[in-house]
């Protein structure tokens, strides 16, 4: 990690200024055929965070990005830090009402979008009171569709060729918010998770200590900086002084393995679901990646015949299995030493912090024996915006008076050596795609389409996605449904990875005593 002067208040932004110092003409991000210099990327970030402010960004505000992937989203991180603002990073894929949903919980007065999402960001303007200034990336399209009703649009090109390059200090200090990341929850609603720039800054820290991420290292990213995964690749490229290779998704697999082999990408995450797919095109036409170093996986476990095709593919990488959730950014990662040896294993502790099981009545637990993890260290979340509640519900009492442990309510065991082993999860939460999708909300999706009378979801073991999505749906009495129509309708009210792979017609679903719907029977 970079060294940052002061650095024991260093801000999650001050790694971008250390790079632009230090590396002013290396290519910060490439993304297609744009690319920027940590000189360039530095200026406009300033540019845009003035812009801001003169636009009323105080201190704390929160700013929403609903952005693709692409240069204005990593310049727009950025800036919003720099002004002094909480930065919160949407999906894409977000669809009006749940947008709308985030919008409102935190009170946003900015919003940072791309033209080509406009008919889903317009919602927005007459739903969120709080909203006051719209700046869209992209050419074409009718800007004014983003404006009305107390809400100001403008493109981001030519807010950035008006504006000053000249920030006003906003005061912020370490513990101040930096980040907003909102994760699904178990009552259908997502929480928004509060990181301050001391928690975003340490786990930068040792993430990038123990992958061994130096500034001569290009790394890729396929996955939506809305997930922790894909922006942590982000604030660790910047904060080393390396390269970003900055990729809209995985879509189209061949094209980003060109680009790796371009672009000598030394340092590849990915989740299961992705690597599923290099296995599949590997057998068929064999890949070979020698230039990368290191290769990373976390939300589910790679199936040891999965790690054996992964070493053909990366001959020269070292492969981390990792385990981590949203409320912390990373528990624990398996030294690539030890793979073979504790097969099934997410590893230890990250550098700084500490991790215990406790059964739950909150007394330890023998090594083999299974128990909820326990989490220490300044990776933890503040809590959850606007939700003491389940914020209580996550953040325990520690072993020093004072202290706040985060709860996962996630089952492991551990070996005499401290290596852990996931079990089984205590919420309902399906694990997909990388992604954490609530099954509330799906269900609440599928209950409005017309003709629906009753829907459970659960999440069903799959090898390529970790688990897969399967919805039975029960019609209303003398209502006609098919399957085709009810992804069709989900299709426009969910993102992508959360309509089911499996949807069951259904006369009933089964009951337990108390009648609730029994999911055991459904699983």
């Amino acid at each position: 990690m970079a060294a940052v002067h002061g650095s024991y208040r260093a801000l999650l932004h001050d790694g971008l200024a250390a790079a632009a110092a230090r590396f002013p003409v290396r290519t910060a991000v490439r993304c297609g055929q744009d690319t920027c210099t940590y000189r360039s990327l530095d200026e406009t970030a300033t540019k845009l965070a003035a812009a801001l402010q003169a636009r009323g960004l105080q201190r704390g505000d929160r700013v929403a990005i609903y952005m693709d992937n692409t240069l204005a989203c990593v310049a727009a991180i950025f800036a919003v830090l720099r002004a002094g603002g909480v930065f919160l990073v949407v999906n894409p894929q977000t669809k009006h009402d749940k947008l709308c949903f985030i919008a409102n919980d935190c009170t946003i007065r900015h919003l940072l979008t791309d033209m080509h999402l406009a008919e889903v960001a317009s919602a927005l303007v007459g739903s969120v009171p709080s909203l006051t200034h719209v700046i869209a990336s992209g050419e074409g399209g009718d800007i004014t569709r983003l404006a009305g009703q107390g809400v100001r649009a403008e493109r981001l090109g030519e807010v950035l060729a008006e504006s000053r390059d000249e920030v006003s200090p906003p005061g912020t200090i370490p513990t101040d918010l930096a980040a907003l990341i909102y994760t699904s929850g178990s009552t259908g609603n997502p929480k928004g998770v509060m990181h301050t720039h001391q928690s975003m800054v340490f786990a930068v820290g040792s993430l990038t200590e123990y992958q061994a991420i130096d500034s001569d290292d290009v790394l890729l990213n396929v996955l939506p900086m809305a997930f922790d995964y894909g922006l942590y690749q982000l604030l660790m490229s910047v904060w080393a002084g390396a390269t970003l290779v900055l990729e809209r998704s995985f879509t189209f697999p061949a094209e980003v393995f060109a680009r790796m082999i371009e672009h000598g990408v030394t340092s590849f995450p990915g989740v299961p679901t992705i690597y599923a797919m290099m296995i599949s095109t590997h057998r068929r036409n064999p890949l070979a990646f020698p230039q990368v170093r290191r290769v990373t996986n976390t939300a589910a476990a790679l199936p040891p015949a999965h790690i054996a095709v992964l070493r053909e593919i990366f001959p020269n990488a070292r492969i981390f299995a990792m385990y981590g959730l949203t409320e912390c950014k990373r528990v624990s990662y398996l030294p690539p030493e030890l793979l073979d040896a504790k097969p099934g294993s997410v590893g230890i502790a990250i550098p700084g912090t500490e991790v215990y099981l406790r059964a739950p009545d909150g007394s330890p637990v023998a090594p083999g024996e299974p128990g909820i993890l326990h989490v220490r260290g300044p990776h933890l979340m503040r809590g959850y915006w606007n939700n003491p509640q389940r914020t209580g519900e996550m953040l325990f009492p520690g072993p020093i008076p004072g202290e706040r442990v985060l709860r996962t309510g996630d089952w492991f065991r551990m070996d005499e050596d401290g290596c852990l082993y996931f079990m089984s999860r205590t919420d309902d939460i399906i694990k997909t795609r990388g992604e954490k999708v609530s099954p509330a909300e799906v269900e609440a999706a599928l209950c409005s389409i017309p003709g629906v009378r009753e829907a459970a979801v659960i999440g069903v073991t799959d090898e390529v996605l970790g688990q897969a999505i399967r919805a039975f749906v029960v019609p209303i009495d003398g209502e006609t449904l098919t399957e085709r129509r009810l992804r069709h309708e989900l299709m426009s009210r969910l993102e992508n990875f959360m309509v089911p792979r499996d949807i069951v017609l259904r006369d009933a679903l089964p009951r337990s005593p108390n009648g609730k719907v029994d999911r055991k029977a459904l699983a």
